[in-house]
C-alpha cells in the first residue's frame, strides 16, 4: 500500500505577500507527515495532533489553488475528496495548514469519537 504524504504547515499564518499580494504561510513550524492509504480521517486527526502537540483543524491546498481557497476537511468523505483531487494531479503531496482546535486544552481525540451518531449539523 501507497502512502500518502501531507505537508503539514503549523504555528504561522497565511498573509498577504509584498508587493504583489499573493498568499504565503509565514512562520511556524513545516513536517512532512505519511500514513497509509487506508487510514481514517480519525486516525489522521490523531496522527496530526500528536505531531502538533494539541488538537488541529485540518484545511488544504487543492492542486493548482492558491492559499486563499483552501478546503477544510472533516470527515472520511472529505478525505476521500482530497485524496481523489490529488490523486488526478499527479501530485505527490498533501499541502496541509493546521490550526488550533476551539479547544486546545482538551486531550488529543481517540479514534472512536469521530464515528458519532448525532446528525451532522
Amino acid at each position: 500500500t501507497e502512502n500518502l504524504k501531507f505537508l503539514c504547515s503549523y504555528g504561522g499564518r497565511i498573509l498577504p505577500r509584498y508587493p504583489d499580494g499573493k498568499l504565503r504561510y509565514h512562520g511556524g513550524e513545516t513536517r512532512v507527515l505519511s500514513v497509509g492509504r487506508s487510514a481514517s480521517f480519525a486516525e489522521l486527526s490523531v496522527k496530526l495532533a500528536e505531531m502538533c502537540g494539541t488538537p488541529v483543524s485540518l484545511r488544504c491546498q487543492l492542486p493548482a489553488e492558491d492559499l486563499d481557497a483552501l478546503v477544510s476537511v472533516t470527515s472520511d468523505e472529505d478525505l476521500a475528496n482530497l485524496i481523489e483531487e490529488y490523486d488526478r494531479a499527479s501530485s505527490l503531496k498533501i499541502r496541509a495548514f493546521l490550526s488550533a482546535s476551539k479547544n486546545p486544552k482538551s486531550p488529543p481525540p481517540s479514534p472512536a469519537s469521530y464515528y458519532s451518531t448525532s446528525p451532522k449539523s
